[in-house]
């Protein structure tokens, strides 16, 4: 099932304080950016965001899920309520993913 325009909307909103998201369509899903990094995707409706060490530490009650058959399992965000902990997630998130590009 392909994520709607409505859902991806709604993320957009909710985390418009994080940084600069943008999206990518990518096969009725959409990936999202921020500052520039791939850091989350939209599928089937589910805000699902890279697994990082620091987002381990950040986001310690986490829920694991899978993206799509044959996906990496991803941390499912199934609640908006805490801003300032989902803005910190996505920022140290991007933080660690961009130090492993410039690495390799």
């Amino acid at each position: 099932m392909a994520s709607s325009l409505d859902y991806l909307n709604y993320v957009l909103e909710e985390l418009k304080n994080v940084g600069s998201i943008t999206y990518k369509k990518m096969f009725g899903e959409y990936g999202l950016y921020c500052d520039g990094v791939y850091f989350a995707l939209i599928c089937d409706n589910r805000l699902l965001i890279k697994v990082t060490g620091i987002g381990r530490t950040i986001y310690i009650n986490y829920k694991l899920d899978i993206p799509y058959s044959g996906g990496n399992p991803m941390f499912l965000i199934d609640n908006f309520e805490d801003k300032l902990l989902l803005k910190e997630l996505i920022q140290k998130t991007c933080e660690e993913l961009s130090m492993k590009k410039e690495k390799k």
